[in-house]
């Protein structure tokens, strides 16, 4: 059954490209019903507008605390009757308990390090600057810690030759591109779910 997926992006969306290709190849059944941002100058919103996806422009200094713009933004996946919340570049912590009750098992996000490696913001520069010879990208369930939900898929990258923290964040995003498509193909075939803080895979 096609997955009605909305992503949620702060940046250039690369990530979120990599989705709109695999749906445009057919090697991901999912429809991808809203780019949801919080930064109005954000290159992804030029992508969704070349692939005629809806664009919601949300942004945090509309809302007196975090949890109220949290809750836009649930309102808005209500709207979209979203089965798959992929956060993917989006640059802001989900702390609005409702929401992440209302999505558990429904929400991931893209990680550019093998978690709990390098959490946080600057996660390849982080890996570069520690002198890091392998990294990775981890895909995992939302919750309500920085980069700490439950892992559905991690891979590694070498980046041994990597020259600067630039060159890492592109070798691992090549990666990415790869792996995040075949993960929302997955959840539009019922294959993952979360149980307490365990990930259910019923694929094979």
């Amino acid at each position: 059954m096609t997955i009605r997926v909305a992503v949620l992006a702060s940046g250039r969306g690369s990530d979120f490209q990599s989705i709109i290709d695999g749906i445009g190849k057919g090697e991901v059944d999912a429809e991808i019903v809203g780019l949801i941002t919080d930064n109005p100058e954000a290159k992804a919103i030029e992508r969704a507008k070349k692939n005629k996806i809806p664009v919601f422009v949300v942004e945090r200094k509309n809302f007196a605390a975090r949890e109220e713009h949290d809750k836009a933004i649930g309102k808005k996946l209500d709207e979209l009757r979203v089965g798959l919340v992929v956060l993917a570049g989006y640059m802001r912590l989900v702390k609005d308990a409702a929401l992440l009750t209302a999505y558990k098992g429904k929400m991931i996000n893209i990680h550019p390090s093998l978690l709990p490696a390098f959490p946080g913001a600057h996660a390849q520069k982080d890996a570069f600057d520690y002198g890091a010879k392998i990294s990775g990208y981890t895909i995992h369930f939302v919750d309500e810690s920085l980069d700490g939900g439950p892992v559905i898929l991690q891979e590694a990258v070498d980046i041994s030759g990597c020259k600067t923290a630039d060159e890492v964040s592109e070798a691992i995003l090549r990666k990415e591109h790869v792996g995040l498509p075949k993960i929302v193909d997955s959840f539009s075939k019922g294959k993952y779910s979360i149980e307490g803080r365990r990930v259910k895979y019923a694929g094979k």
